[in-house]
């Protein structure tokens, strides 16, 4: 489109110029040509006042030699009246020119070489017709006549040039708007949901730009509302679950404890197919934007609060360590919370009735660290368990509790480690980025990129008691 419209604007300003700038050179030409016999006709003219009086040489030859150049300018004086032709000057037009004009009576111009002459006819007392000849080189017809033409040339090519630049700015304005749009409805086809246009440019390009930013706005919405539920599915009812599997085991042995149980199994494995297939349907979201966020130690706090009521219940010890002060991660509240009820549902999934667990929470400089860890028997194969959709390899176990998890810390620049812990079991380490830095580990297209806890996580880990 840029250049089309480079093109355009190329063809109809030279049609333009080609069609001003040569007529009035052929003007200019006309008018140089006017000019220079003009002057020989003044001279010629100078001439006649004298040849109607005298045809005396000697008087004409001073009154020649006083109106021009004796060397440009001739007299052709016919015999008459008892006197002989006489002839002054050097002659250049041809003998029948001359006796063409004596006989027509009137001026005319004749080409010769190098130049044009004049050929004035005058009436001498006599009644005899002279012919006074004056020679106008061709340098006098065409001066200036080349200067003309080339300012004229340097206009018309800085017209052109001027117009193609200006062309070019314009395609420029308009088609870079176009190409930041088509682009941003690429990446958002893609799933960069967090692609958004610059509303600049030509009105309609502005108004498209609007709107396109407005459908991106609401499909985040969209999105955000269907993790939302996706996330209630997966923690508002696996969570009720977990507490009626455990309470399953005091309802002793006999027929209707055991459909009881098989009841409560098959509906966790219901409920595992019904968020499994939510979780293959959502596509990938954005990272929070500028100014989301939440406080880890707050959220840590409120779901400890929740979860010990139950870790009560089953004898189990806990403990949470450095959720005494505000933290701030560019996280939404409820991303964490859901990945915190993932892990430690795990917990009490996944280990014995009365395992000890904690909640660890460390702000550094550069990164925020959340440790779950428990008493457990840990997990076999740490690499197969992050693998989205795998699980840790036992009963009911899904995969995408730990898929929350890592989602969570990817989209602030981070990842999910696990390995063992101080008390025995398990450990799943996340590390986030903190507010306000996680923009900086961003790529030139909005992709994260992950970095490595690095000496970050082996000081935390000399740091924490035994």
């Amino acid at each position: 489109m840029r250049w089309a419209l480079v093109k355009v604007s190329l063809a109809v300003t030279t049609m333009v110029v080609l069609a001003f700038a040569v007529p009035l050179g052929l003007v200019i030409r006309e008018m140089a040509r006017d000019r220079a016999f003009s002057g020989a006709e003044r001279e010629a003219a100078a001439v006649a006042p004298a040849l109607s009086i005298t045809t005396d040489r000697d008087q004409l030859e001073r009154v020649v030699a006083s109106a021009g150049s004796d060397a440009g300018m001739a007299v052709h004086i016919p015999a008459g009246g008892g006197q002989e032709a006489l002839e002054l000057g050097r002659q250049r037009a041809a003998d029948e020119d001359i006796a063409a004009v004596r006989k027509l009576g009137r001026a005319s111009t004749t080409g010769v070489a190098g130049g044009s002459t004049l050929l004035q006819p005058v009436a001498l007392s006599t009644g005899e017709i002279a012919v006074v000849e004056v020679y106008v080189p061709e340098a006098e017809v065409t001066n200036g006549v080349g200067t003309a033409w080339a300012v004229l040339a340097g206009v018309g090519v800085a017209l052109v040039l001027g117009s193609v630049a200006v062309a070019d700015r314009l395609g420029v304005r308009m088609v870079r708007p176009a190409s930041r749009l088509v682009e941003g409805a690429r990446e958002l086809g893609e799933g960069k949901l967090g692609a958004r246009v610059p509303e600049e440019g030509p009105t309609e390009l502005r108004l498209a730009a609007v709107a396109f930013n407005s459908m991106a706005d609401q499909v985040v919405q969209l999105l955000a509302n269907e993790r939302e539920l996706a996330a209630d599915l997966s923690h508002r009812l696996r969570t009720p679950l977990t507490v009626l599997r455990l309470n399953t085991a005091s309802l002793g042995e006999g027929p209707a404890a055991e459909q009881t149980r098989t009841a409560v199994e098959q509906l966790e494995r219901e409920v595992d197919t019904i968020i499994r297939t939510a979780r293959e349907a959502k596509p990938q979201t954005a990272a929070a934007g500028p100014g989301a966020g939440c406080d880890a130690a707050e959220v840590v706090r409120e779901r400890m609060a929740f979860w010990s009521a139950l870790a009560e219940d089953e004898g189990r010890k806990w403990r949470v360590a450095g959720a005494d002060r505000p933290v701030r991660i560019p996280v939404a509240r409820a991303d964490l919370a859901a990945a915190l009820d993932a892990l430690l549902g795990n917990v009490f999934r996944h280990t014995p009735e009365g395992t000890a667990f904690a909640v660890d929470v460390h702000n550094g400089e550069d990164a925020v660290i959340v440790l779950v860890s428990d008493a457990g028997p840990g997990i076999p194969d740490p690499e197969a368990a992050l693998a989205r959709g795998r699980g840790s390899g036992s009963d009911g176990s899904t995969g995408l509790g730990l898929d929350i998890v890592r989602r969570l810390a990817e989209s602030t620049g981070g990842d999910v480690r696990i390995g063992s812990s101080v008390l025995g079991g398990a450990e799943v380490r996340i590390w986030l980025q903190p507010a306000g830095r996680a923009s900086a580990s961003r790529g030139r297209r909005g992709q994260v990129r992950r970095r490595r806890p690095g000496r970050l996580v082996a000081a935390y880990n000399r740091s924490r008691p035994v």
